[in-house]
């Protein structure tokens, strides 16, 4: 294909990865500008920002014309994680370059928790209630960022009305689990049900950690009735909302029940674990979204399991250490460069015949990286 395409996100090295691999040229402009992302980026641009936190509007339209005038004509611009608190942004970006993804409009109703609510209600999928308050009893509620991603954000309520700009939802129980999907045109692809572990901080006892992508002939750690009813429910609310490309939607299941918790309108965590079907699920991502979708391909399963991890730092890195970093390790930061403890540092991969043994590789290789880089590795890493 060989065409440029402009890409923004906290982090887009991902992106960048599963562009080259279907052969387009990626301009990154994203919060780390990490050696590998620059590496396999045409050009690469830090904007301003924290992890977590959301992206700067102005920093990100001005680096994304900066990028397209370097690139002199691009296929269009393609969204990470950051932009889900502000849906105004998106189309904004839009107006300038075509948008490759879900509308800022969709986004909007998806990352509303009461639209979002109501369209659950509508629809007959399971979901925990969510309040503006004032609720009777806070022990009993979560609060969350409204558009928040990556899990830093969620914490236990302690006031019967949320923080502004957050929302309370009732707590359910169960573990953490995604319907990844790619979506277009009517038509919606399952690509996996992939479980999520967490890796707790003070201040942010969900933040996300790790997940991992079962190989096909393994047993699935839900029952398959339920895994089918969640993978519907994913394309109903694709096909309800006008989602379109490569989505998630977490939920959370005691493995005889689920809930329906958020859904995330574009490539997520879980995209190195993903892309390694035949075809290169960034084309089948553009097919989805520029092609209408008739047609998509998304080629042959991978044969084994996949996990992956973001490694936080457990102490300041000032400066980063210059590494001889393996493969397995990728968002690479430069040698020199500052990262404060509790930030991501990068994040690993493995893979294996089954999600234990893919599990077992992830944490061996977190150990030794830790050992690396001179950290405590008296507390172990959430479990996926």
């Amino acid at each position: 294909m060989d065409a440029a395409v402009l890409i923004a996100a906290q982090s887009g090295r991902a992106l960048a990865q599963a562009a080259r691999r279907a052969g387009l040229r990626p301009y990154v402009a994203d919060l780390f500008g990490d050696d590998d992302t620059c590496a396999l980026a045409e050009s690469c641009r830090v904007m301003p920002g924290r992890f977590g936190r959301g992206m700067v509007a102005g920093s990100v339209l001005e680096s994304l014309d900066a990028l397209a005038a370097e690139a002199g004509g691009t296929l269009g611009v393609i969204l990470g994680s950051g932009f889900e608190d502000d849906p105004g942004l998106i189309t904004e970006i839009g107006r300038r370059y075509r948008l490759i993804g879900t509308s800022g409009e969709a986004v909007g109703v998806l990352k509303d928790p009461f639209a979002l609510a109501d369209l659950c209600g509508r629809l007959g999928l399971p979901h925990p209630a969510v309040s503006a308050g004032p609720v009777a009893d806070p022990s009993r509620w979560l609060m969350k960022a409204v558009g928040g991603s990556g899990g830093g954000h969620i914490r236990q309520a302690t006031a019967d009305v949320p923080e502004p700009g957050h929302y309370l939802q009732a707590r359910v129980g169960g573990l953490p689990y995604a319907v990844n999907v790619l979506a277009g045109a009517g038509t919606v692809r399952v690509l996996a049900v992939t479980a999520q572990g967490c890796a707790p901080s003070p201040g942010q006892p969900f933040r996300y950690g790790s997940a991992v992508a079962f190989a096909p002939g393994e047993e699935h750690p839900l029952p398959p009735a339920l895994v089918a009813a969640v993978s519907e429910a994913a394309e109903r609310i694709a096909r309800a909302t006008g989602l379109v490309g490569l989505a998630s939607v977490d939920f959370l299941s005691d493995g005889s029940r689920w809930w329906l918790t958020e859904v995330n309108p574009r490539p997520g965590a879980t995209l190195d674990l993903l892309d390694r079907r035949s075809v290169p699920l960034l084309a089948a991502h553009m097919e989805a979204c520029l092609g209408g979708g008739a047609a998509m391909s998304i080629g042959a399963s991978p044969v084994d399991a996949a996990a992956g991890a973001i490694c936080y730092a457990r102490t300041d890195h000032a400066p980063v250490p210059a590494v001889a970093w393996p493969d397995h390790v990728r968002d690479r930061p430069a040698a020199g460069s500052t990262v404060r403890r509790d930030a991501p540092l990068c994040t690993v991969f493995a893979t294996g015949a089954d999600g234990e043994s893919a599990r077992a590789a992830l944490a061996s290789r977190m150990e030794r990286l830790r050992i690396a880089l001179n950290e405590n590795t008296k507390d172990e890493e959430a479990p996926v």
